[in-house]
């Protein structure tokens, strides 16, 4: 009775899991081509970082002719640190699939300890050695651990397709903010120049007014002209530093330094790809939003079955094994060994009704999932043809834009040439310049959002352009 107690007592405090670690796949036959293993995936992963090049297809941006805008691409893979949270977020899927894989295996237990114990009433005391050993499995007969292992396989799946869509969305945002900022350098350079020569209008019609030739209402709309524009000026600048800051941000730098970040001139901006009139259906199923819809009903249809399994037996095997020696020297000897094996079932007989309610509750959770799995699809092929429709709407406004700003500038010519001649004034001409200053205004402004939405398409289609 003595030796039982103690057995039993140090058996309680020495215990030391053992886990036993394996290796797995990801998928099976009927998954689509070009799949991987989740463990040669990770490896893959660990050894280069040239998926998050072909996650954003790197060689697109090549088509805008501006290596300084690749190399601030190169800069937001490297250092964003949303890029870096959305590799984490993976990193931390494909450890969850292997503990939730861990569950599929046999789970031992060993330890060793001493202890001395003295009985109450008794003079005498003893000294005990024990080794015990536990071994336990759950018979996986109905496959629910593999399933769940499934499931959390679906779920690093998904995963790679949130990081992929971090990566395409950082590398569209940063082409984005970049052409924004080439676009108001241009802007301002133009409005600077409105500026003075609203200023000149003014003088001559401040100098006209002096003499009775202008009237003080004209001067005074003259003066507000002069001032709207200069505030123009200022709102330009401060949006241009407002952008500066967002892309050193995306590029994972201190904005303080933003003033330093360099770009092309807006006059060197060439776009030389090839811009699709049309799309083929097909691209929708390689968009990461799709591909993660898609993994997440496969993953709610394995749930129902799960839920399903609830309702099935467990069944355990246990094993135990110990060694008990009042000394270390006979510890692992056969005769103080002591080894039992034994198996059980276990089937919940009443539970409250919580198993039926998990079941009809995975089934409408499956059911939502297919919906949101559907309006993804529909989603996806909206965003493609919004993208399509305003490139060609907005080029042929862009075309449009270029035709007005060269007649402006053709009336100028004209313009000058009367100046010249002393038909009109130099207020009057000056007039006239600025109406050409305001059209290739808006020649910049139409060129570099028809550019903007071809890294919209690009995003739209997942960067499979």
């Amino acid at each position: 009775m003595k030796k039982g107690i103690i057995t039993v007592l140090l058996a309680s405090f020495v215990l030391t899991n053992i886990t036993p670690v394996a290796s797995f796949a990801l998928g099976d036959k009927n998954d689509q081509p070009k799949k991987v293993s989740i463990t040669k995936s990770y490896k893959q992963r660990a050894k280069s970082d040239n998926f998050k090049y072909e996650y954003i297809n790197y060689a697109w941006w090549d088509n805008f002719n501006d290596p300084i805008l690749t190399g601030y691409i190169d800069r937001a893979i490297k250092n964003n640190f949303d890029l870096k949270m959305a590799t984490n977020a993976v990193d931390e899927y494909y450890q969850a699939v292997k503990i939730q894989f861990a569950n599929q295996l046999p789970m031992a237990s060993v330890g060793v300890s001493t202890a001395y114990t003295k009985m109450p009433n008794t003079t005498s005391s003893d000294f005990q050695f024990v080794t015990p050993a536990f071994a336990n499995y759950e018979l996986d007969l109905f496959l629910k651990n593999k399933n769940k292992t499934d499931m959390s396989k679906k779920n690093y799946e998904a995963s790679l397709q949130d990081e992929r869509a971090a990566y395409i969305g950082i590398a569209s945002a940063v082409g984005t903010t970049y052409l924004n900022i080439v676009k108001l350098d241009k802007m301002i350079e133009l409005q600077e120049q409105i500026v003075q020569d609203r200023k000149v209008i003014y003088d001559l019609m401040l100098a006209r007014n002096k003499e009775g030739l202008t009237s003080t209402a004209d001067t005074v709309k003259a003066n507000k002209a002069y001032i709207a524009g200069n505030t123009n000026l200022i709102d330009y600048k401060k949006n241009r530093t407002m952008l500066l800051n967002q892309l050193a941000v995306l590029l994972g730098e201190n904005p303080n330094n933003s003033e330093q970040l360099t770009r092309i001139s807006y006059d060197n901006l060439n776009f030389s790809g090839n811009i699709p009139t049309e799309i083929s259906s097909d691209v929708i199923s390689t968009r990461p939003d799709y591909i993660k819809a898609e993994k997440m009903v496969e993953r709610a249809g394995i749930d129902v079955k799960v839920a399903k399994k609830e309702f099935l037996p467990t069944i355990n095997l246990t094993g135990v094994a110990l060694f008990l020696a009042g000394d270390i020297g006979s510890l692992w000897t056969t005769k103080n060994a002591l080894a039992a094996l034994a198996g059980g079932l276990n089937l919940p007989l009443f539970t409250g009704g919580r198993r039926i309610a998990n079941l009809k509750l995975k089934k409408s959770t499956y059911e939502r999932i297919l919906n949101n799995y559907y309006k993804t699809n529909l989603t996806a092929i909206q965003e493609v043809n919004d993208a399509l429709v305003t490139i060609k709407l907005d080029e042929e406004k862009y075309q449009d834009t270029k035709k007005q700003s060269e007649l402006e500038r053709e009336d100028f010519g004209y313009s000058t040439n009367r100046y010249e001649e002393g038909i009109i004034s130099k207020l009057d001409l000056t007039q006239v310049k600025e109406n050409v200053l305001y059209t290739d205004k808006a020649v910049v402004n139409d060129k570099v959002n028809c550019l903007i939405n071809y890294i919209g398409l690009y995003k739209a289609t997942g960067s499979q352009l």
